[in-house]
């Protein structure tokens, strides 16, 4: 069985992803993503299972945690695969092989590793053209860099997330931390959310305030009457449109050719014109992250 590295599989009934990390005649080792747990699955027993399965479906629901793996990993072979949710022998070897279970390299990769690998692509296109005036670009250019510049915003915004929940178990209300790149410091934002109708009427009660001063328009409650009534819109409503560029499709099969394109020609290149391709990596990484931690 030949996997593209980096593939991930999926088990069909507890949907635990692991990826197979060593093959032998003998045996395979495979490793779980959600534990880092790692297990030997046998030759003979995947005999014992394809023999099992040439007689009789297995039924998915039905799997024992312990036949998971093996069962996913018969499925993209060309004898076997899934059908109304059963892992089936098919005879005919074009029948088979379509794995539900398999997640390619490009869509395994963790949060962090398509931040890495989207700063990497948009480095690679920055040094390659003037982003200080996307005028003068062609618009398959401009058109990439935006998908680019979104892809890194969003994957950032996502990881700086997980890293302020952690920080903020570390600092307490006056700390600063100090970083290479810079400094933080704990500070706090009031959000107010107005508490019950019931406490707010009582509040407003008790120092003799008209109700009426506080009521104002349910933007919920006036859709479902703009839903139910002829009354229009533009009546209730000021509405003004802006124009804006949405992203609606990123090729990620695509920007994971282009990242190993730039691994396969970075190994190609030896002696001291590779180490100036590396310094040159490393400064544009540099200059990224210097921009993301403004």
């Amino acid at each position: 069985m030949a996997l593209e590295p980096g593939t991930e599989l999926v088990t069909p009934r507890s949907s635990r992803p692991f990826r197979v990390t060593e093959i032998s005649p003998d045996r395979l080792r495979i490793r779980f993503d959600d534990s880092g747990e790692e297990r030997v699955l046998r030759r003979e027993q995947f005999g014992i299972l394809a023999d099992r399965l040439e007689e009789h479906r297995l039924a998915v629901a039905e799997l024992p945690h312990g036949v998971e793996p093996y069962a996913t990993i018969l499925t993209p072979l060309a004898d076997y695969g899934v059908e109304d949710d059963d892992i089936v022998y098919f005879s005919d070897p074009e029948m088979g092989g379509g794995s539900p279970y398999l997640i390619s390299p490009a869509e395994a990769r963790t949060h962090p590793e398509r931040l890495y690998d989207d700063a990497i692509l948009l480095a690679d296109l920055l040094e390659s053209l003037d982003a200080g005036d996307p005028e003068r670009l062609e618009t398959d250019s401009l058109t990439d860099l935006y998908v680019l510049l979104s892809d890194v915003q969003h994957e950032a915004d996502r990881l700086r997330q997980t890293a302020r929940e952690s920080l903020l178990a570390r600092l307490s209300s006056d700390q600063e931390l100090h970083g290479r790149f810079g400094t933080i410091r704990r500070t706090t934002r009031e959000r107010r959310q107005p508490k019950d109708d019931e406490a707010v009427f009582d509040a407003l009660d008790e120092r003799s305030i008209p109700r009426e001063w506080v009521l104002g328009v349910d933007r919920d409650r006036l859709d479902v009457v703009l839903a139910v009534t002829d009354l229009d819109e533009d009546e209730v409503y000021d509405i003004e449109e802006q124009d804006c560029v949405q992203k609606i499709h990123v090729e990620e099969e695509a920007k994971y050719s282009r990242l190993q394109d730039l691994a396969d020609r970075l190994e190609e290149i030896e002696g001291a014109d590779a180490e100036e391709l590396r310094d040159d990596i490393l400064e544009l990484e540099a200059r990224l992250n210097e921009a993301l931690s403004a």
